[in-house]
């Protein structure tokens, strides 16, 4: 589905590249976490990704990026933002409407969807999101953690076949935080999008997300499975990435006990190895 090679990105006036020899493949249904300490390059990959650079943001691009076979450089932002949504870490930016109702229909309409589909979409994406009561109000009335939602629905009311979020419980408490993750899981395992996630709540990112990617200074220093990458805890705790207390639960007790223990992402397997270990 997504197939990143080789990459490397300078924004223009700027003379270190923020991305840097980057290899990466997402397959199709994928869930990708993106972690890494601030300036690791997550959000410069993540618009790379969605076409954004080089076509918005301009330097100097070399290698390339697939999605669905479409080259990000060759094709345009317009196919490719049919192809791929992506919500924004600073949503200000994103929402341009005066009223909920009028975010959705904006995209709606400006990507050709039929009228009599429009009612329909709207109204699935925002149950999805968990807001249909703010159909009808004013964007400025809104809480930043509301808006952030309404950023979402508008994405998802579209159908994209790729989702990439930029820290998108940035704004949000625990619970929403929640809420948001568990709607990208129904939408990775009931409609087969794809997900690529930048997140800081590292517990709550590898509990969802199947892969994970770090990033620092511009490369991707690790790469695989969630309790792969997780195994080099030492390594990214290093790095300035905190890795889920269980996860470092684990690592101590497989030092304390000389036991071959995997990593754990989950509080339940955290409390099955700790019951098995006073067994």
């Amino acid at each position: 589905m997504i197939k990143v090679q080789d990459v490397s990105f300078t924004y223009k006036d700027e003379t270190h590249p923020a991305l840097e020899g980057i290899n990466l493949e997402v397959p199709e249904g994928g869930f990708l976490g993106i972690i890494g300490p601030a300036g690791a390059g997550k959000t410069t990959l993540a618009r790379a990704v969605a076409g954004i650079i080089p076509h918005h943001y301009t330097g100097d691009f070399y290698g390339s990026i697939t999605v669905n076979g479409l080259d990000t450089v060759d094709s345009s932002l317009i196919d490719l933002s049919r192809l791929v949504g992506i919500v924004f870490q600073d949503v200000e930016s994103q929402i341009i409407s005066p009223m909920v109702e009028d975010e959705l229909l904006y995209g709606l309409e400006n990507f050709g969807v039929p009228r009599e589909e429009i009612p329909e979409r709207m109204e699935d994406a925002l149950r999805r999101v968990g807001i249909p009561e703010l159909r009808d109000r004013s964007i400025s009335s809104l809480s930043g953690g509301q808006r952030q939602k309404v950023a979402i629905a508008s994405v998802i009311a579209l159908k994209p076949r790729v989702l990439v979020m930029d820290e998108p419980t940035g704004e949000l408490d625990p619970r929403s935080s929640r809420q948001v993750f568990s709607l990208l899981k129904s939408l990775n395992e009931d409609l087969g999008i794809t997900v690529i996630v930048i997140e800081q709540k590292i517990m709550l990112l590898c509990e969802f997300a199947r892969q994970l990617a770090v990033m620092n200074e511009g490369k991707i220093v690790r790469a695989g499975h969630t309790r792969e990458v997780l195994v080099h805890a030492e390594e990214l705790e290093a790095l300035g990435v905190n890795c889920p207390r269980v996860t470092t639960l684990s690592r101590l007790l497989a030092v304390k006990t000389g036991l071959e223990l995997p990593p754990c992402v989950d509080l339940d397997t955290a409390e099955r190895m700790v019951r098995g270990l006073m067994i």
